[in-house]
């Protein structure tokens, strides 16, 4: 497979989102790190994800969003807490768990009934993810087991020739993972606690 490379640029973003809207597979910068991005209700595509990383289906994975509005097509519902922690902390980041709806493929979630959603705080990755015209399911774009990558010399040095397309815009600003917070019981649980900390959530 030949991986196109491309500064990030709105030619860029276009030819991103008519790659993935076609079922391809496209890295693109986040605020915390390269994320590896395929539209979520195309199984094919997301498949394609775990092939590229030589990741395990068991594992699910996360889906990015470019608008809060972008969240009624996955969460089956959303409870209060969820509104005032995207009010507060989207685009940012933190990835909340919530049930998924039925449109959801199962591969995106490993067959669980929730699903995590983000929404990043880059201009680069809203833009691919508005041209998508979708959410994306978006891991980290390195090999499975592998150091995150947080410049496109990272994902090119894993994926090239693997995936369809690099989008390039310099070193991720962040560079760590973001917190996930499950809301899907009574109190919010942390899984991975990241910039945005448990006292954070708390006080929200």
């Amino acid at each position: 497979m030949n991986t196109i490379i491309k500064t990030s640029s709105e030619e860029a973003f276009q030819q991103a989102g008519d790659i993935l809207k076609n079922g391809g597979i496209v890295a693109f910068p986040t605020d915390t790190v390269y994320g590896l991005g395929a539209v979520f209700s195309n199984t094919e595509a997301v498949l394609k994800v775990f092939e590229a990383k030589g990741r395990d289906e068991g594992k699910p994975l996360s889906v990015l969003v470019s608008d809060i509005s972008q969240v009624e097509q996955l969460a089956a519902e959303i409870p209060e807490k969820a509104t005032r922690l995207m009010k507060a902390f989207w685009p940012g980041a933190l990835t909340i768990i919530l049930r998924k709806k039925e449109n959801v493929p199962d591969v995106v979630t490993a067959g669980k009934d929730t699903i995590g959603i983000r929404m990043p705080d880059l201009p680069d990755a809203v833009e691919v993810i508005r041209n998508a015209e979708s959410p994306l399911a978006a891991p980290s774009a390195n090999e499975a087991g592998k150091r995150s990558s947080v410049t496109a010399e990272d994902v090119k040095e894993d994926l090239f020739g693997k995936i369809d397309m690099i989008v390039d815009g310099g070193a991720c600003p962040v560079g760590v993972s973001s917190t996930i917070v499950d809301l899907t019981g009574p109190e919010p649980i942390i899984l991975r606690e990241g910039v945005i900390t448990k006292t954070m959530i708390d006080e929200t």
